[in-house]
């Protein structure tokens, strides 16, 4: 069997699996195409559908010979209104409208229930409330009961279990509910690599989250990276606390920009990306990448900038969602990301020598990995290789701009799949190896025979003595292939 190739471009691919891509053969053509990890929407499907979808995912990993990420993004907070008799209705600028949190009835033009029930607790008169993502906008004119008696400000069709959002943020609905900590069971029953938690609002939530996943995840012998969604008003002054609960984050612009304003989402952006990466974090930028991939089968101009932004920025992954769940184009859509990351990455301005200048490390693995980059920036090689149990050098590495990939090599296939997120990391299984040399010479091996390297190239290698030790990286060795 021929070697799989390894994307070119160090910027990674998130793809949500959905109907338009639920077949073994799509999921294996998606992962020859350069996604690097899957995402499981539990928003939507029973949990047989997603252990069903998962395992299509290892099989389609091991048919395409590349392992790549599962990531299990729960639902949330349900912070929607209830269902109308006829599906839907018009709001008209002007009119009043009641969100009632005892109605039992099905809505119509003049009040609908909310699946919400807090809401009335939650707002004041003068509040605004946005609705469909902001697409129709009421104030809150009283609060009786259980009752919110608004005025439409921006009108529109409302249909079904839309979503709510306070302008400014103010909801107390919490991260976790009891829908979201059955499916972190049955997330952590087929080991997803990571688990995205929707809505904190502060470290607690996701200190919460991770303790359920360890704990379902124990009789596995398995712990997930959790990804904090930044999608709430109250995360922005909270984010460098959230940061250091999490192991990355979501730039999930959707809410967030209903929320703040959408003026505001692209330097928030820019922020977060910069706050991940200096905190050594992963960070994953989301929502309407790709939008118009739903129905035309090339994105537009705007869509391709806003890619190649944030790879300039430099997110580890950009994501899809409705473009390869239930789009037309789910295959075209990655195939577009893979051209943009790979055209951005080539535009970039690196600045290595700059890029540490200031910089204190204590840590003895960490000072390794970082000289790995300077030396195999300064003598041109072809390849950095880390031999890592844990991949903590293999991140640290990836949170500086390189041209130069880095190879992380684990005997662990956990620590190979969480890996694949990480930008500029390509991750991949070597058998265990206590011995050194010998563990030397099979990562030569492994970048010969990929066409990495060849006679007369040289390349930096890291690895830790005594071998197999997590966090125990001490040694960096310059090679040039005989």
């Amino acid at each position: 069997m021929a070697t799989p190739r390894l994307p070119r471009h160090a910027t990674k691919i998130v793809a949500t699996l959905g109907p338009a891509t639920s077949t073994l053969e799509m999921i294996e053509q998606m992962i020859r195409n350069k996604v690097s990890v899957m995402r499981l929407n539990f928003s939507h499907g029973t949990a047989q559908d997603h252990i069903d979808r998962a395992a299509m995912v290892r099989e389609a990993s091991r048919r395409a010979g590349r392992e790549i990420g599962l990531m299990a993004d729960l639902q949330g907070p349900k912070i929607r209104v209830g269902k109308f008799a006829q599906g839907k209705v018009q709001l008209e600028p002007g009119a009043k409208f009641v969100l009632d949190g005892a109605r039992t009835e099905l809505g119509d033009e003049e009040a609908v229930g909310l699946d919400y029930k807090d809401l009335p607790r939650d707002v004041k008169p003068g509040d605004v409330l946005l609705l469909n993502d902001g697409l129709i906008v009421l104030t809150v004119d009283a609060v009786r009961g259980e009752a919110v008696h608004t005025t439409v400000r921006l009108g529109g069709v409302l249909s079904n279990n839309k979503g709510i959002n306070k302008q400014g943020g103010g909801l107390t609905a919490p991260a976790l509910t009891a829908k979201d900590m059955e499916d972190i069971k049955t997330a952590m029953s087929f080991q997803a690599d990571y688990v995205a938690v929707s809505f904190p609002k502060n470290r607690t939530d996701m200190e919460m989250a991770r303790q359920l996943c360890n704990v379902a995840a124990a009789e596995f012998g398995h712990k997930p990276g959790l990804i904090a969604k930044i999608e709430r008003a109250e995360a922005i002054p909270k984010l460098e606390e959230i940061l250091s609960a999490s192991d990355g984050i979501m730039v999930a612009r959707g809410d967030l920009a209903v929320e703040v304003g959408n003026a505001a989402v692209p330097a928030l952006q820019k922020k977060m990306i910069l706050m991940a990466r200096n905190m050594d974090k992963v960070v994953i930028t989301a929502t309407q990448m790709m939008e118009s991939m739903i129905n035309n089968p090339v994105p537009t101009r705007a869509e391709v900038s806003d890619v190649a932004n944030a790879v300039l920025d430099g997110t580890d992954a950009v994501m899809t969602s409705a473009e390869t769940a239930s789009g037309k184009y789910p295959l075209e859509t990655v195939q577009e990301m893979s051209r943009i990351c790979e055209a951005a990455e080539q535009a970039e301005d690196l600045k290595r020598d700059t890029d540490f200048s200031g910089q204190a490390y204590t840590r003895i693995d960490q000072s390794i990995a970082m000289g790995a980059l300077f030396t195999a920036h300064h003598l041109g090689a072809k390849a950095i290789v880390a031999l890592t149990e844990s991949g903590s050098t293999a991140l640290w590495m990836s949170r500086h701009a390189a041209h130069i990939p880095v190879y992380a090599m684990t005997s662990r296939l956990a620590t190979q799949r969480r890996m694949a997120l990480y930008r500029n990391v390509r991750p991949l299984l070597m058998e265990s190896e206590n011995d050194r040399d010998a563990a030397l010479a099979q990562a030569e091996a492994h970048l010969k025979r990929r066409g990495i390297v060849q006679k007369g190239d040289i390349y930096a290698i890291t690895c830790g003595e005594p071998m197999g030790a997590p966090g125990g990286t001490n040694m960096l060795k310059i090679c040039t292939v005989g």
